[in-house]
């Protein structure tokens, strides 16, 4: 899809003067070992997570866009370039994605990310380094941010019905068990599980469109519905909707608040 490219890509593009490389694992993983030359961030420094207690209606969401601005114009992350954002794949959370699900809503337009993530770009040899390189800063203007693929729970609670509820967390979780601070275990109502790592092979690359398409088909999932994914707190279901975009789905949206936020407000499955 539009979206992924391979380690070869990255290898012969990332020193090109128009391309940031971006290891969305943040600066802690970043410093124990990443590819020189790249830049860090996390998906919390983009989102309302410190002015908002989880469990919030507003926590997780996108930061409004006179914030999100200046975060991004402080990390050098200018709109004429390509940024080329990579993690860890089934390892990790799918932080690559959400970095760049909230890009694409500020606008965005020239983003990949790595297929095989940090392991497939150390696999054809990228030098490994574990300086994190900071850019300059730039301005940056985001006039507002473009939802399209987004959807919080004040409308999630008002449209539920019209939604097919695609869960991508693992079955200890979809299964009541809590692990990462939910304020209760369980599943949104209905919800239909296609786990976020079972897009991937077992050497964390993406499988063939036709088998990914195979895994949502199988949970008569289809083109045609109209998709919310979740997780939870909408990182690694970031990633699953913008594969679904890509593989052709029509109206896909991620819920960024997601479990941790739904939970609190309103009845869940076990």
């Amino acid at each position: 899809g539009k979206y992924i490219v391979d380690a070869d890509y990255v290898k012969e593009h990332y020193e090109d003067d128009n391309v940031i490389l971006l290891d969305a694992r943040g600066e802690e993983a970043t410093k124990k070992g990443t590819i020189e030359g790249a830049i860090t961030t996390t998906w919390q420094n983009l989102s309302n997570i410190e002015n908002a207690k989880k469990g919030d209606y507003d926590w997780g969401l996108i930061l409004e866009p006179e914030i999100l601005s200046k975060k991004l114009g402080e990390l050098g992350l200018s709109k004429d370039k390509e940024i080329i954002i990579f993690a860890e794949g089934p390892r990790g959370w799918g932080e690559d994605g959400r970095i760049l699900w909230t890009l694409r809503a500020a606008g965005y337009e020239n983003l990949k990310m790595v297929n095989g993530g940090l392991e497939g770009l150390q696999n054809v040899g990228l030098p490994k380094s574990r300086n994190i390189k900071k850019l300059e800063p730039v301005e940056v203007k985001i006039d507002k941010l473009d939802y399209e693929h987004v959807i919080n729970t004040g409308e999630l609670e008002n449209s539920y019905e019209d939604y097919v509820i695609v869960d991508v967390r693992e079955d200890k979780e979809f299964n009541g068990g809590v692990f990462y601070g939910e304020a209760k275990g369980g599943r949104l109502p209905g919800a239909i599980q296609v786990k976020f790592v079972d897009l991937f092979d077992s050497n964390g690359y993406l499988k063939p469109n036709e088998e990914i398409i195979a895994l949502f088909e199988n949970a008569n999932i289809n083109r045609t519905d109209k998709i919310v994914t979740y997780c939870t707190s909408g990182i690694r279901s970031a990633y699953s909707q913008l594969v679904l975009e890509m593989l052709g789905y029509g109206l896909t949206k991620n819920y960024d608040g997601s479990y941790n936020t739904w939970c609190v407000h309103n009845e869940v499955e076990k």
